[in-house]
């Protein structure tokens, strides 16, 4: 029989809400996104602030008071909640014993100028983020804009006084835009005409004006005709040269025998082409200004801790100083009318009370996992990358008692500045090959550094090693790998085969 009836049921399921989802989108971002999203949260949020000092606070604040809220601060009592840069300072005075030995806290927390004193390219680490290099006096604000020139409008500029007709100049515009960073044109011809409503002549008859501009090779649509342009303006482009433009994969392969057929020269007329030909340039482009590099900000510093181990500590300037005004909120709340004012003032508490919770407990997490992880790759730090063990995300997430995705998500965009360099965290974590006699593992990164090694010393030893021969050396060392494994680190690092190394030390 079919009917409806009303039950009740108690069980238990995991929710995800919307606040433990951007917890966890905030867990990933690096610290540019991270700042990026701050500065939303603080145009739409009232109640919250940029720590910028309680003095600054308070003047801000009491400049926007009313005149009844002044005739009483004296018995009023601002209670500020602070944000995670402050709760994130005491995290990292928190360190593991068996990190950082038996030091005292107050020699842990020292004078950290001591510390950067005695430790030489520490302090550098130190000022990223502050402006360091500039010196004393001079603000950012009153240097004039140093940008360089691109290469498009050191392209337009010339285009401009090269006596163009209004269409002719359309069409070198429209040449300019599709020339990419290293002075390559990229795009079809065809395509160009089409667009502009004008005959593939003309185009072609712009593009041969546009081949005299500076720097010379520029708009060139294959590498061959780059190096023939700045070949025709030294007067050397002959055809035996044309020949050797129209074999550089045989140059690429130092194939000699086969480049001497082709162009009909002896070993000494070669060896003068080959000379020009690396006196030009195959990228004429790269001269000029582009967009400006993103410099990396390190999220966490490792330094040599005097007491012994290393020491872990954030990087505060790219932890967000953020303040609940919670008297400010007061204020606001008690004159509010309408149910939708109240409604509004208790959203943006309970969303700033969370983001200041949440940046705390990242910056913690951030600490935690980078603790275990300079823990786990201490050899690394103390004597190279050759000691860099094997590491997966559930080891650390195992030791710390977190999941492997919380790891995982930790470890993205994050940087952290070494002794060794300035390293992404996903960096330690590296694939384990396995060792021929049982005993430990090693990593992948570091073979990968031992199979560089061998092959740069080849040059010194005169004698060039096989993927076959880098098996067997390093199966004496206790290494159990493939050719192919060889081989494929081999391409990852861009280093050729053994027959064109033997190729190319017989040139040399």
């Amino acid at each position: 029989m079919i009917g409806q009836r009303l039950e009740i049921r108690q069980g238990q399921g995991l929710v995800i809400t919307p606040q433990l989802q951007q917890a966890i989108k905030l867990l990933q971002l690096s610290n540019l996104e991270l700042d990026a999203f701050v500065e939303a949260e603080l145009e739409r949020n009232p109640l919250l602030l940029r720590d910028e000092g309680e003095t600054d606070v308070e003047e801000r604040r009491d400049a926007d008071a009313p005149v009844e809220a002044a005739d009483d601060r004296d018995t009023s009592e601002r209670d500020l909640t602070e944000g995670s840069a402050r709760d994130a300072e005491g995290a990292m005075d928190a360190r593991d014993d068996d990190l950082y030995g038996d030091a005292a806290p107050g020699e842990r927390s020292g004078d950290r100028a001591a510390d950067e004193a005695g430790q030489p390219g520490l302090s550098e680490w130190s000022s990223a983020g502050k402006g360091g290099g500039q010196p004393a006096g001079e603000g950012s604000d009153d240097r004039p804009d140093r940008r360089e020139q691109t290469l498009w409008e050191h392209l337009l500029d010339q285009a401009a006084v090269a006596g163009f007709s209004p269409a002719d100049h359309a069409v070198a515009q429209a040449l300019i835009d599709m020339t990419d960073e290293g002075g390559y044109l990229r795009g079809d011809l065809n395509e160009v005409a089409d667009r502009l409503g004008c005959g593939m002549d003309k185009v072609e008859a712009v593009l041969a004006v546009c081949h005299g501009f500076e720097p010379t090779g520029v708009m060139a649509r294959s590498a061959p005709e780059c190096l023939q342009l700045q070949l025709v303006e030294r007067n050397r482009f002959d055809p035996a040269m044309a020949c050797l433009l129209d074999n550089l994969e045989l140059l690429a392969r130092r194939d000699m025998a086969a480049l001497k057929r082709a162009c009909g020269v002896d070993d000494e007329d070669l060896r003068e082409m080959i000379t020009e030909l690396k006196a030009l340039t195959p990228r004429p482009g790269a001269a000029f200004g582009g967009e400006p590099a993103q410099t990396v900000v390190p999220d966490v510093f490792v330094r040599p801790d005097p007491a012994g181990g290393w020491r872990v500590e954030l990087n505060g300037d790219t932890l967000p100083r953020l303040l609940v005004d919670k008297r400010y909120h007061g204020l606001v709340s008690g004159g509010a009318r309408g149910e939708e004012e109240k409604t509004f003032v208790a959203d943006c508490a309970a969303q700033a009370n969370w983001l200041v919770k949440s940046l705390d407990q990242r910056a913690k997490t951030i600490l935690k996992v980078s603790s275990e992880i300079v823990r786990q790759q201490d050899a690394f730090l103390a004597f190279g990358v050759e000691f860099l063990r094997p590491l997966n995300l559930k080891t650390v997430a195992d030791a710390i008692g977190m999941h492997e995705s919380t790891v995982s998500r930790v470890t993205s965009n994050k940087y952290v500045a070494t002794p060794r360099g300035c390293f992404e965290l996903k960096f330690f974590f590296t694939a384990s090959i396995a060792a021929t006699d049982g005993g430990a593992a090693h990593s992948a990164e570091a073979i990968r550094h031992r199979i560089k090694s061998m092959i740069d010393n080849e040059v010194r030893d005169g004698d060039v090693l096989s993927d076959d021969r880098i098996v067997d050396i390093l199966k004496e060392a206790g290494v159990d790998i493939a050719r192919r494994t060889v081989a494929k680190y081999r391409e990852a690092l861009r280093i050729p085969s053994s027959v064109e190394r033997r190729r190319m030390l017989k040139s040399a």
